[in-house]
């Protein structure tokens, strides 16, 4: 593994992985590579996982989870967003596979363990085997005595077969006329072959995992067309069961989980509107801007090619959350109206006019203030840049929502609403509002209400 740390606006990262991948295939056909997370922030959204996306394929048998491994990593081969595809595990581990002929063995007065021993000794150490300590009698300090054969001598095959058995003093004697210390090629069968170089598990089974990068398109998008992919490999075998892990994972608990709350959010509200309205129809009323402030959040977020994440979904909370304390001001004003004698037309479009003033300067200071954040100035800034640009557009929406579309709402659902409201006071029966009568007028004296 290597770490490289480049200066800040030196490189663009995505392009130099793009061409580092081309040049490795180029030199290193036969190798494998992978751009992992160096930042602490990245590994630990990452779950463990070395790369944003990764597969678990688990179950009882090994066999059964390769082969449909395989398949799986076929369909996932055909999505263009993903890189770096590879398995998790080296599940093709180069190694030198030695069959010891028993019999053979046998006739040359060698035993397994004699040769076990004898392979340990030279391509390890003898401390494997037969530890050996030598105490400094002047410090007491105790130190480990081993011997190893050099790297460069076992190289292969045929240094492998060279090795000697070297039998236990005191153990069977060789028959006469065989030399005393037989060769591992003399009882042995010596060949390359592959295995299993690492073992991971899940809840006891084992599992081999796919790990990939995601590169020029976003997870969320990314995701969908694993999704397809997991499912163009067709049904898992029996016992076999596939696990999309990484950042998909807790990406779409943490988006569900957001999602959720603004729903419950708006429940709220509209609940505790009525509490104080006492009136479904005018909590319906305020929460009517809420829509323009969810088309805001979108279309801000296409423009500036920003995507729906945590940033942007806390953005559209904080959005809406002024978008309806200035919807409720204008409603405030204008039921008030409304119940002094105007019609809900009139009373409408005079809650407009004079509660313009306080509406725009609530939400262009808003806006104001969010505006250094949405340009990502600084260092990381861009980690928060969709929350700036969320609320922005949440509110330029909303702040038209609310001054030209409300009013009219307003006036199609109360227009034919009482003017007395239910009292809190039991011992008044007739309400705690009630219309003043209409002061009569005639021809010679005209009087205007």
């Amino acid at each position: 593994m290597l770490l490289a740390a480049f200066k800040p606006g030196s490189v663009r990262l995505a392009d130099l992985q793009a061409r580092l991948r081309k040049r490795f295939a180029e030199i290193f056909p036969d190798s494998e590579f992978s751009f992992e997370t160096g930042d602490i922030v990245g590994q630990i959204m990452n779950f463990g996982s070395p790369t944003p996306v990764e597969v678990t394929v688990s179950g009882p048998d090994l066999a059964a989870n390769r082969g449909f491994a395989e398949k799986v990593r076929a369909e996932m081969n055909q999505v263009r967003f993903l890189r770096d595809l590879q398995y998790g595990q080296p599940l093709d581990y180069p190694t030198v596979d030695i069959d010891i002929d028993r019999e053979m063995a046998g006739q040359l007065g060698v035993t397994v363990d004699q040769a076990g021993r004898s392979l340990v000794a030279a391509t390890s150490s003898s401390r494997w085997i037969a530890p050996n300590y030598w105490a400094d009698p002047r410090s007491g300090i105790a130190y480990q005595v081993q011997v190893e054969v050099p790297q460069s001598k076992v190289a292969s095959i045929e240094d492998v077969q060279s090795i000697p058995i070297m039998s236990d003093p005191g153990g069977p004697g060789m028959p006469e006329g065989l030399r005393s210390h037989p060769l591992i090629g003399d009882v042995a069968h010596v060949a390359y072959g592959t295995a299993v170089g690492e073992y991971d598990r899940i809840n006891g089974q084992r599992m081999v995992t796919l790990t990939a990068n995601v590169v020029g398109e976003d997870l969320g998008r990314a995701a969908q067309q694993l999704d397809a992919a997991l499912r163009g490999a067709g049904t898992p075998p029996r016992g076999v069961t596939v696990t999309v892990r990484g950042q998909i994972a807790p990406m779409r608990q943490t988006l569900a989980n957001l999602g959720v709350g603004l729903a419950l959010a708006v429940v709220v509200i509209f609940l505790l509107l009525s509490a104080n309205f006492q009136s479904l129809r005018l909590s319906f009323v305020v929460i009517s801007t809420i829509p323009a402030v969810l088309c805001g959040v979108i279309v801000a977020l296409l423009a500036s090619g920003s995507t729906l994440n945590v940033q942007s979904f806390m953005g559209a909370i904080m959005a809406i959350g002024v978008a309806v304390a200035n919807a409720i001001l204008l409603v405030t004003f204008a039921e008030e109206r409304r119940v002094r004698g105007l019609s809900s037309a009139a009373a409408a479009l005079e809650g407009a006019r004079t509660r313009m003033r306080p509406v725009l300067m609530t939400s262009m200071a808003m806006i104001a203030g969010m505006i250094p954040m949405a340009l990502a100035l600084g260092t990381g800034a861009e980690e928060s840049a969709p929350l700036g640009r969320a609320v922005i557009g949440g509110l330029l929406f909303a702040t038209i929502s609310t001054l030209a579309i409300l009013p009219s709402v307003f006036s199609i659902v109360q227009e034919r609403a009482s003017v007395r409201s239910t009292s809190l006071d039991p011992d008044d029966p007739k309400g705690a509002y009630s219309a003043p009568p209409p002061r009569e007028s005639n021809n010679s004296n005209p009087e205007r209400l």
